[in-house]
């Protein structure tokens, strides 16, 4: 963690940028940016096209540090290069954005009313080689879905725990309890979490910050006490399924909250799009996210 990257998370006026679709959710995302099925044969053929689509946003012209200060990259990504430069170089050296690595490794089946994460094997080493490329911090999601106590007490845990492994590297954690958006008791679900997160908070070493990405939630203002908490470094919603305008809507509601976007992000970008197309589009989308932002 260098000063001046964990200064631009603290201080910069703009949203963090998903960019981390892993093997389960690329068939999807390339599908919404225009790619079938039919069009690659094999995984590493799937990867090369995803990792084009990403390198296509990262070198628009919109997509720098005025509005873009962070992004969250799949382990393949970070592998990568973008311009003749490893990625998370790339990112900072070149747009000025702060590169993020998602490690999360998929999902337990449901127990509980939450799925936790499953292990990650070879975790250390993996974070030891993020620390290295230049990664400034860490994400890692799981979901909840229902209003169960012990599942919401282990799932923050579990989050809180691999937060401290995370922080031992000299990474910034992303702790990502996400709250499905389907959840009949949602707000009951979002109160819960935050009592829940509160109590790990106030436990943390002195000294020690994490960071929270949360679902945007029913009562707005619900995540002030995290953007208020001397150990949370910053505060991030994800879209979590909501189209574009609704997110953006929610997250303007939020003071302190930021966005970090995925499908939000990438909504109406085309592969078939030229390039002054793809980059106004773009351009468009990052406009309406930084100004729900910074609202």
């Amino acid at each position: 963690m260098t000063s001046a990257m964990t200064d631009q998370i603290r201080n910069g006026q703009g949203f963090i940028a998903a960019l981390d679709q892993s093997g389960g959710s690329t068939p999807k995302a390339l599908k919404a940016y225009g790619v079938s099925e039919d069009a690659y044969a094999n995984d590493d053929q799937m990867f090369d096209l995803i990792h084009e689509m990403r390198a296509r946003i990262v070198n628009a012209p919109d997509f720098n540090g005025d509005k873009v200060i962070g992004a969250i990259l799949f382990e393949m990504t970070m592998d990568r290069e973008i311009g003749g430069k490893p990625s998370a170089k790339a990112l900072w050296e070149d747009n000025g954005v702060v590169p993020f690595l998602k490690i999360d490794k998929g999902l337990e089946e449901e127990k509980d009313g939450v799925q936790m994460m499953k292990p990650i094997p070879n975790l250390d080493h993996l974070l030891e080689r993020a620390a290295k490329g230049g990664i400034f911090g860490t994400k890692e999601r799981s979901v909840i879905h229902a209003a169960n106590e012990d599942g919401i007490n282990a799932i923050v845990a579990q989050q809180f725990a691999l937060g401290a492994q995370v922080y031992g590297h000299g990474l910034m954690p992303i702790l990502e309890p996400e709250v499905n958006i389907k959840a009949t008791d949602k707000a009951q679900i979002e109160e819960m979490v935050t009592q829940t997160i509160l109590r790990h908070l106030d436990a943390l070493p002195e000294g020690q910050q994490v960071m929270l990405k949360l679902t945007l939630p029913e009562t707005p203002g619900q995540y002030q006490p995290f953007v208020d908490h001397p150990n949370c470094l910053k505060v991030v919603a994800l879209s979590g399924g909501y189209d574009r305008d609704e997110a953006n809507a929610r997250l303007a509601q939020n003071p302190g909250v930021i966005a970090s976007f995925s499908r939000a992000l990438t909504e109406g970008l085309s592969a078939h799009q030229s390039d002054a197309e793809f980059n106004a589009t773009l351009g468009r989308a990052i406009a309406s996210i930084h100004a729900a932002s910074v609202a």
